[in-house]
């Protein structure tokens, strides 16, 4: 009985030095992966929105960044899209016009499977949704203009389906936001 109690015990040591060395690891290495994805966020603002110098954070029920140039006037919106796809979930970058037509998207994060789903990180999937509005961004089989991956379709419809009610989520929130007078008032200046 002494034999099978050593056992359990040397057992049970062995798991837990390796789960206080698998936890100081992971102490070590998190604030370089959050860093990173911080980082990775940031140029795939500027890739879907290139026109944009800066971009401003808003705090909303969908958090999204206004896209501002130089002189500080807003040409176009940045948000993140996350859909379900056939492996777990896909986050899409995207970046609209102050006119709501996507300027472009950028898959930044997927576990598909390789070689069917992760082709939707290809350019050639993710340049048909420039210049579409949200009615458009929907796979062809739900009436939009977006071809499907072949083996993938489900991967697809997420990818577009994500996007198209986040579209139209941001241009409710637009919608429902103050305006800001930028222009002074004429009576003031005189």
């Amino acid at each position: 009985m002494s034999y099978y109690i050593r056992l359990g015990l040397i057992l049970f040591l062995i798991a837990a030095v390796a789960s206080a060395v698998l936890a100081f690891i992971n102490g070590l290495t998190e604030p370089i992966i959050i860093e990173n994805q911080i980082q990775l966020e940031i140029q795939a603002r500027q890739v879907v929105l290139p026109q944009a110098d800066t971009f401003e954070y808003v705090e909303d029920e969908l958090p999204y960044y206004r896209g501002l140039d130089e002189d500080g006037n807003i040409v176009g919106y940045t948000f993140m899209a996350v859909g379900s796809g056939y492996s777990g979930d896909i986050d899409t970058m995207v970046g609209l016009t102050d006119e709501m037509i996507v300027s472009n998207i950028q898959v930044i994060q997927q576990t598909e499977t390789p070689g069917l789903g992760a082709n939707c990180t290809r350019p050639e999937f993710t340049e048909q949704y420039q210049d579409l509005d949200a009615e458009q961004v929907k796979i062809e089989r739900d009436g939009g203009k977006v071809e499907t991956i072949t083996g993938a379709t489900i991967t697809a419809r997420a990818v577009s389906n994500s996007i198209s009610e986040a579209m139209i989520q941001m241009k409710k929130q637009l919608e429902a936001a103050p305006k800001i007078n930028i222009e002074p008032d004429i009576e003031e200046a005189a």
